[in-house]
């Protein structure tokens, strides 16, 4: 298995503009053969979806979708180029399916761009110290520790979730197959995640009462 390194992914994504963890997957399915990697990301119709990703999606909808008898609710503003698409079935039922992903995920950000700088800072600074204090090797923290980034942004965001209705692939992969199906640019532009009583601290009483609702007493 061929080492695939930053640069070989900075290249393909260059030559074909695909997303960088599409051109990492084609490089690794590859061998790291570029040649066959590019091959790979236009047979998947991830190259001709990166061209389309760049023209302004200000149509779409904004989906609501209620789960667990309204203990959970998201609402999702999913963008396409055209009114036409954004009624057709097949649209629809794509933003029905990120608002449930959202729902039963529970992602903080939409990509990695909107992770708060300061917020990733803190994370490799904790990284870092855990690897310390595990009595890590110097010269291989910053590899682990941006391991761990790289986990921490497949959980948090999005776009790089694992969809819930098929784990082989990413939230946003699920979308860039649309994109090179339907033929216009799609993106998921913001999010909001509700369960009821979050944030707020039940009284002790209350619990218990909760707790004893739940057993049957």
């Amino acid at each position: 298995m061929a080492n695939i390194t930053a640069a070989m992914v900075k290249e393909l994504r260059e030559k074909t503009g695909a997303g960088m963890m599409d051109c990492k997957k084609a490089l690794t399915e590859t061998n790291g053969d570029m040649d066959k990697a590019i091959d790979y990301l236009r047979e998947k119709g991830l190259a001709a979806a990166s061209k389309k990703a760049g023209r302004i999606a200000a149509e779409g909808v904004v989906e609501a979708y209620i789960h667990m008898g309204g203990r959970i609710g998201v609402l999702v503003e999913v963008n396409c180029e055209t009114d036409f698409v954004a009624k057709t079935d097949e649209f629809k039922a794509l933003a029905k399916d990120i608002a449930m992903h959202i729902a039963a995920s529970r992602p903080e950000y939409v990509s990695r761009e909107d992770i708060p700088a300061e917020v990733l800072e803190h994370e490799r600074g904790l990284y870092r110290q855990i690897a310390l204090n595990e009595g890590k090797p110097e010269k291989i923290i910053d590899k682990i520790v941006e391991g761990k980034i790289d986990r921490y942004v497949t959980e948090v965001c999005l776009l790089e979730q694992p969809f819930v209705k098929d784990p082989d692939i990413t939230v946003g992969e699920l979308i860039t197959a649309k994109i090179a199906k339907i033929g216009e640019n799609i993106a998921v532009r913001r999010f909001a995640r509700f369960e009821r009583g979050e944030g707020i601290e039940k009284k002790q009483e209350d619990f218990a009462a909760e707790v004893q609702a739940q057993m049957g007493q």
